[in-house]
């Protein structure tokens, strides 16, 4: 039912024909749980989903079909049911693909399962009764109370108690406990935040008692659509991918133009008698162009090749050109590459779970931050007090600040000029506020020694209470409160909390009730009896008649000027959005046991404490870095516009800003905008406040289609669906497990300043992978060359598929991986990020490397001629009889025939490749920097790498010859690197290459 937050008690009970007193009966519960469906999905259902299918359901039939049409013409044995068997193996395969694939989508969710209750307690029958929560069937009648886990989404029928809270803060990032009442909300179109009739599952109830009745259960509550968003959300491709992806296509096309041009070129050898005829022959040159079809394409050439016959069987010329065009190395190296970036990131503390999510940082664009745990602590903390001074000559107001941000017990009491105070306990308000703070309250704070942090057990403004009380100390004693350092993080938790109440008895508590916005507990001390109070300040400010001045510890009466002056007070604490309560205390006569609402009167005012969920301290210099680094931070959270543009203030996301109009957007303003304007608020947009999960993977959706890389960052359940979607999602690391399943990194230190840290490691780890990349693909280039080169002029094999597999995957494997070493730039966080357009290489760096490639491959067929036609140790052949070697045994020769066959000169070829090689890695220590400039020195695992690789048993005479082919290499990049430098040719190429692209990528 998803509108019943809309409709009466009595229509709801109406809509599930269920009597509120009674519950639903046996019969009732099977009825419904067949038409509404139970808390959950067993595994059957789960293999039955693969099933339920249009293409399946084809395929079902089609088997079927087949194996009746075998039977009809009378075949048997394995022939009638090798078709529908092979028909079904398929189903069955995909089934159980189907079924893995989201039984691991349910493990990496299981932890979102931890947040849904065990057990409920349901009326049936007329009678209550303790039932596992995943029996609940809609029309259920349920009983909550505090300190309950909501089992389902429950619409509220009945209050048991003044008031119910709930603690939502999983779901919608809301800081403080929400109240729920019967009524029905007023607003349309209402978001989770505005369902006040509505108890979401998972979520906690924190005060009171009450009666509901459920409305949704399994995926049909909110918690379910959070899971179902998560299940569905596919896995983006990185930019880095998809521009490889694209490089690789581009490339294959490139080499299946080589592949043709060598087989036209070679028409004239088809003839050859070594071939058997002239179609053998043609067929012999033009497998070149199927074997470097890769990918998608691969099958196809291949059922062309099955279609063609046995003859069509790989020749090794086609299968070193193959080799020789694909970098086999590339994926290791990158892996690599990426390996080592997790490592220096896990020293920043960022956990990286998902490798590619690494080079993904390096071109972030928007970060969408969640408010709540992120920015902020998540933790209510007392960071203002203010007390009536004295009141000998008018009321003077004296304000306290208090440090610290979350629920551990340090901190200190600050006065109005910045002094700490040594002894705060012994300031007779303080004092009292302490007191009053311990006594009035029903939380617990506590120290839990797996986590290594403290917890709260209630609400989190009475906890906030707490804490203030540990951090005011005990009067009376002068080394309060430094010596409660002393103590064991256990005992420290509550240390003071419990010193009074031990000293005073709790004798009779008032609830908490919304008409009074107040609570009251009578405590005996000794002799004497007082009630202590706390609640809203215009209700406690309201019922007070004198004051506790702090000056000297008297109570005096309240006066007109008083109460004006703290009522201006209270609304200076609500203009710096912090939450305010009252405190007060009344003397009562002694013996007393229960006090009622009339003894609420003729208080004495104690005084005003502001408190908020802090920033972290270090999210400000953060900020700043992200705009110095060109990357926008968009705020978002399902707290009030108010609050949240308050907390963006204090971060610096408003700095010198008075009007916010729009930077700021609550979720039901957004989507009321025409799309035109959304999208242009989109562009400008600092804040997204009161919004549910939807919107936050709304948002990211829409900023990746303006062509935005997005990180998404957050730590509760309500935030994992946009850290799926996002391209990095990033989950901090005290936050739920259902947010960390979600992410591709964790923050261990919760702080968002490790973000900066993570995005300038990750631009340079893209940088490093685009110079190892660029130098694979150029050596591949020279190998491609090798191959054609050798093949145009008809001369032996220059070199085996197994020699060009052994460099690609060794010899340039470890150059590459140490490029990777390449230091940081100092500037890398001073540019803007990359574009996702931007290519791994542009027009001029494909020429430039397209220029070394083609030196590396005549260098290396230079290498092999020279050793037929020149070295002292070879047969010195002349030209002609090399390129004619295929005939040599149809004509008289001074030599053997073997020779051709002999693998030396190919090791001579294969020295000279590699050494030209590993020259062209010392270019590529720098992009565009001279090697005069950026040294060897620079990069020591790099020379290192080089100097492994230069084992080869070779001659003096031909290590000399190998060291002349190679060096000049480094001479043409240096001139290359010149031109880069020097000349507009690279902006030329690019403006062309920018001109290909659609408008709207080029706008960007």
């Amino acid at each position: 039912m998803e509108d019943a937050y809309a409709r009466s008690v009595s229509e709801v009970l109406g809509f599930f024909e269920v009597d509120s007193t009674k519950g639903l009966s046996d019969s009732q519960v099977d009825q419904h749980s067949r038409l509404y469906g139970r808390n959950g999905t067993p595994f059957w259902k789960l293999v039955l989903k693969q099933f339920d299918d249009l293409l399946v359901k084809i395929l079902i039939v089609a088997a079927i079909v087949s194996f009746v049409l075998a039977l009809a013409n009378g075949e048997t044995g394995l022939t009638a049911f090798l078709e529908p068997f092979v028909i079904l193996l398929i189903l069955a395969a995909n089934a159980a693909v189907g079924v893995i694939t989201e039984t691991n989508a349910e493990k990496a969710l299981e932890e979102l399962r931890a947040y849904q209750a065990n057990i409920a307690t349901v009326l049936r029958n007329g009678c209550f009764s303790i039932l596992p929560a995943t029996e609940l069937v809609p029309g259920d009648i349920v009983e909550v109370a505090v300190g309950c886990k909501i089992p389902a989404d429950l619409r509220m029928i009945e209050m048991s108690s003044n008031e119910l809270r709930v603690d939502q803060a999983i779901l919608t990032g809301e800081s403080c406990s929400v109240e729920k009442d019967v009524d029905c909300p007023l607003t349309t179109n209402a978001v989770y935040q505005d369902k006040k009739n509505i108890l979401f599952s998972g979520t906690d109830v924190v005060a009171g008692r009450g009666r509901a009745v459920v409305v949704g259960v399994g995926s049909n509550t909110a918690m379910g659509s959070i899971h179902d968003s998560m299940l569905h959300t596919d896995d983006e491709a990185t930019p880095l991918k998809k521009k490889l992806d694209e490089f690789g296509s581009f490339l294959a096309k490139v080499i299946a133009g080589i592949c043709v041009l060598v087989w036209v070129v070679n028409i004239g050898h088809f003839s050859d008698p070594s071939h058997g005829g002239f179609f053998k022959g043609a067929i012999h040159y033009f497998k070149f162009k199927a074997v470097t079809i890769r990918d998608s394409r691969i099958m196809a050439a291949f059922l062309i090749f099955t279609q063609i016959g046995d003859l069509l069987l790989f020749s090794q010329i086609a299968v070193a050109l193959a080799v020789a065009a694909i970098p086999e190395g590339l994926p290791a190296v990158v892996t690599t590459c990426l390996a080592l970036g997790t490592k220096k990131m896990a020293r920043l503390n960022a956990i990286v779970r998902s490798l590619p999510s690494v080079e993904t940082l390096g071109c972030t664009t928007v970060i969408c931050s969640d408010k709540t745990g992120t920015l902020t602590t998540n933790m209510m903390s007392v960071s203002k007090i203010c007390v009536v001074q004295s009141a000998d000559h008018g009321p003077v107001i004296n304000e306290f600040s208090v440090s610290g941000t979350t629920y551990a017990p340090e901190g200190t009491v600050f006065d109005n000029n910045g002094q700490q105070l040594d002894f705060p306990a012994q300031s007779p308000c303080l004092h009292h506020l302490a007191m009053c703070s311990s006594l009035c309250n029903d939380s617990i704070l506590q120290y839990n020694p797996d986590k290594d942090s403290y917890e709260k057990i209630g609400e989190s403004t009475e906890v906030a209470l707490r804490v203030l009380a540990e951090k005011v100390g005990l009067p009376g004693f002068d080394s309060m409160p430094s010596a409660l350092n002393m103590l064991s993080k256990h005992e420290r938790a509550a240390y003071c909390n419990h010193y009074w109440e031990n000293q005073f008895k709790k004798v009779y508590v008032l609830e908490f009730t919304r008409d009074r916005k107040m609570m009251s507990v009578l405590c005996s001390h000794k002799q004497m009896d007082v009630m202590f109070s706390k609640g809203a300040p215009e209700s406690i400010i309201a019922r007070c008649t004198k004051l506790l001045c702090n000056n000297d510890g008297s109570v005096v009466a309240l006066t007109a000027a008083a109460r004006a002056e703290l009522e201006s007070r209270f609304r200076s604490f609500g203009d710096e959005t912090l939450r305010c309560l009252a405190l007060a205390f009344k003397t009562v006569p002694h013996g007393q046991q229960t006090i009622s609402y009339d003894n609420e009167n003729d208080l004495t005012f104690i005084g005003l404490v502001g408190m908020l969920d802090p920033p972290r301290k270090e999210v400000r210099d953060a900020m700043l870095a992200c705009m110095t680094a060109g990357i926008r931070v968009i705020v978002v959270t399902g707290d009030n516009k108010s609050t949240a543009e308050s907390i963006c203030r204090k971060i610096g996301a408003f700095d010198n800003l008075v009007d916010f109009s729009g930077l700021s957007y609550t979720a039901s303003e957004f989507e009321r905008l025409p799309a035109v304007q959304q999208s242009l608020a989109l562009r400008r947009m600092t804040l997204f406040s009161r919004v549910e999960p939807s919107h936050k993977r709304m948002l990211v959706e829409a900023l990746q289609n303006q062509n935005e890389v997005v990180a998404m960052t957050g730590d509760g359940v309500n935030d994992a669906p946009a850290l799926k979607k996002a391209d990095i999602g990033i989950a901090m690391g005290s936050g739920t497990a259902v947010a960390k399943s979600a992410s591709d990194m964790v923050l261990a230190d919760d702080n968002f300043a490790s973000i900066v840290a993570a995005v300038a490691e990750g631009r340079a780890i893209y940088n490093n992978t685009k110079q190892f990349i660029r130098y694979m693909i150029s050596s591949n280039i020279g190998e491609v060359v090798c191959i054609f080169v050798a093949a145009v002029l008809g001369i032996p094999d220059t070199l085996a598929p197994v020699q060009l597999l052994w460099v690609n995957l060794v010899t340039d494997g470890l150059p590459a991986t140490a490029i990777g070493f390449n230091k940081q730039d100092s500037d890398v966080m001073k540019a803007k990020p990359r574009k996702v357009g931007e290519a791994v290489v542009t027009g001029w760096l494909f020429f430039r490397y397209l220029v070394i490639g083609v030196y590396v491959g005549l260098a290396t067929v230079t290498g092999f001629i020279w050793w037929f036609v020149y070295s002292e140790g070879g047969p010195k052949l002349t030209y002609s009889e090399l390129m004619n070697f295929e005939t040599c045994a149809l004509r008289e020769t001074s030599y053997p025939c073997s020779i051709f066959e002999d693998r030396h000169p190919s090791t001579v070829a294969m020295t000279v490749l590699v050494v030209v090689e590993m020259f062209n890695a010392l270019n590529n220590l720098s992009e565009n920097q001279s090697l005069l400039v950026i040294t060897p020195r620079s990069n020591l695992w790099l020379v290192g790498s080089i100097i492994l690789t230069m084992v080869t048993p070779l001659s003096w005479a031909e290590w000399t010859a190998v060291l002349y082919l190679s060096f000049p290499v480094i001479i043409i990049d240096e001139v290359l690197k010149f031109l880069s430098r020097n000349t507009g040719l690279r902006f030329r190429f690019r403006l062309r290459k920018t001109d290909l692209l659609p408008k709207d990528r080029r706008d960007k």
